[in-house]
């Protein structure tokens, strides 16, 4: 698409233009301002190309305060400024309502002064999806993918009903890879979302990407590699929009004001578990998911916080055990039980639990959250409920979306 490509090319002379000239970073302002000779900016929309460069300088807004951030030591390594877009690349393009027109079902979208000159191509025509309502539509993107192009509908929300919630009521999840999220909440309940099949689907991917460059040259591409690269991509967004939504269900479903995260951050930047399994863990879209769950958690009106996790898999739930922050663990401590084998933590006294409802449960004591400073019934973190995001086939569907996890839950 020609829009997209010019894209690409003003995002880089924007770039350039904001990060180099008088040696400084200029202001957004600035950068929207470029020369009216230049080639994409004549190829492009004026409003859509005006709109690239708000972009590039949105890119180096945020790198100036994440830069001051670091030096002022509130964030633990330096930020890199935004980067040149890839050879061959493609960036987004956006239109605004009032540049598009609806005619018979089909969206009018401009193209630039130059594209009619070279391609007779003076607008292109989108199908308008019948399940959205035009007046409720604010801004059209054209955004790039792995061999393709999405139309994404930048449209006004519906109000959000008010829901009773009670801050003082707390969900608490542990990440995971096969138990993706296990949560535990104040009310007594715990549920796993399986991430067995997420794992899969990555592993499968991976394998299939490796046979096919086998023998090839380094940074090899072909149309069939895009072909599989967007499925595996559109399989992992459908992934995380519904385990957000089942966790985000279960707060407004049950009254709870209060989400908490445990995250450690770089964590998959420093990853040393093996190959295999580094392969598997950072594949999986987790970073995303603790994303989509804040916005929706923020949406319904609940406190959404993220704890740092270090010895919350250590320390015993159902003894309290003290839990240290990570660098400063006090001398001589240790806790009060072990995790026997995979899935199975033991306390003190040789009561038995599932290990990652006892993290997540940890993980809400390390956040202070009021409902969670009690010792926690044995039942309460011994047999949670597994949840799977898809229906597999080969399971009775009256037990794919909601099973008892039986003996293992984490097995």
């Amino acid at each position: 698409m020609p829009g997209v490509q010019q894209a690409l090319q003003l995002y880089g002379v924007s770039s350039s233009t904001a990060l180099f000239q008088g040696q400084q970073i200029l202001e957004w302002a600035l950068v929207v301002q470029p020369d009216e000779a230049q080639f994409p900016m004549k190829a492009l929309y004026t409003s859509a190309a005006q709109q690239t460069c708000l972009s590039v300088g949105e890119a180096f807004k945020s790198f100036k305060a994440l830069l001051k951030l670091w030096r002022q030591g509130e964030l633990p390594e330096r930020p890199q400024p935004p980067h040149y877009r890839t050879a061959n690349g493609l960036f987004q393009i956006s239109y605004h309502k009032r540049w598009l027109k609806l005619v018979d079902g089909q969206v009018r979208v401009p193209m630039g002064t130059a594209c009619k000159v070279w391609f007779n191509l003076p607008e292109i025509f989108l199908p308008f999806p019948t399940n959205l309502d035009w007046s409720k539509v604010r801004e059209l993107q054209i955004v790039p993918r792995a061999g393709y192009f999405d139309a994404v509908w930048i449209c006004e929300g519906k109000p959000v009903e008010p829901v009773a919630i009670d801050p003082e009521k707390a969900l608490s999840i542990d990440p995971g890879l096969d138990n993706w999220l296990t949560c535990t909440d104040s009310l007594g309940n715990a549920f796993i979302v399986d991430g067995k099949h997420l794992k899969s689907l990555n592993q499968g991917y991976n394998k299939r990407v490796a046979n096919i460059k086998a023998g090839k040259p380094q940074g090899f591409w072909c149309n069939l590699l895009d072909r599989i690269t967007g499925k595996r991509n559109r399989q992992m967004r459908d992934a995380v929009n519904k385990a957000a939504r089942i966790v985000v269900n279960h707060c407004l479903e049950n009254g709870l004001g209060t989400l908490v995260f445990g995250w450690n951050q770089g964590q998959k930047k420093g990853a040393e578990m093996g190959r295999k399994t580094n392969q598997k863990f950072v594949s999986v879209p987790t970073a995303k998911l603790k994303k989509r769950i804040q916005q929706l958690a923020e949406q319904y009106g609940m406190e959404f916080i993220e704890q740092e996790e270090s010895y919350t898999s250590k320390a015993s739930a159902l003894d309290l055990d003290e839990i240290p922050v990570f660098g400063a663990k006090p001398e001589g401590w240790k806790s009060s039980g072990k995790r026997v084998k995979r899935g199975l933590y033991r306390s003190a006294d040789g009561t038995e639990i599932n290990a990652d409802c006892n993290g997540a449960w940890n993980i809400g004591r390390k956040a202070n959250v009021v409902g969670m400073q009690r010792k926690p019934s044995r039942g309460h973190l011994t047999s949670p409920k597994r949840l799977r995001v898809w229906d597999l086939p080969h399971v009775d569907p009256t037990r794919s979306a909601e099973t008892p996890s039986g003996d293992s839950p984490s097995l």
